[in-house]
């Protein structure tokens, strides 16, 4: 219940009219009328007033109703499967990131090894005499 269908509602349960209970605020009897209307809201120091009034407490002015509450909180649960699934989303996009990067370095590191293997002259000289092997770099 909006707060001014609550004024509405606790303004004529104590048999007040708009002229009375605008007189007791402070404020004009249009003021009353567009607050029950949803028009414009009163400001804490008018809200204050009006709670000690009605002879009940801010919160119990301004509460939502528990069934307005219920829709905030399963908006919440959804915003939050929606955050769980986009951060598992974005942990499976990391992890494959790492992998790439990991196997590209090792085709790049035995890349390299193979081509200073290929690079590397060795001259192998077989003197038949002797039937030794000398190696020159």
């Amino acid at each position: 219940m909006e707060i001014g269908n609550k004024i509405l509602e606790l303004r004529k349960k104590n048999n007040l009219s708009q002229e009375k209970l605008a007189e007791q605020v402070g404020v004009a009897r249009q003021t009353i009328s567009k607050w029950e209307l949803g028009e414009t809201s009163p400001n804490l120091k008018q809200s204050k007033k009006l709670s000690e009034i009605f002879n009940i407490s801010l919160d119990e002015l301004v509460n939502i109703p528990k069934n307005e509450t219920n829709n905030e909180v399963v908006n919440d649960t959804n915003t939050q499967k929606l955050a769980g699934i986009t951060i598992k989303i974005l942990k499976g996009i990391g992890i494959f990131l790492l992998v790439f990067i990991i196997v590209y370095l090792i085709i790049i590191i035995l890349s390299f090894a193979t081509f200073n293997g290929l690079k590397t002259n060795k001259t192998v000289e077989v003197i038949e005499e002797s039937e030794e092997i000398i190696i020159e770099e």
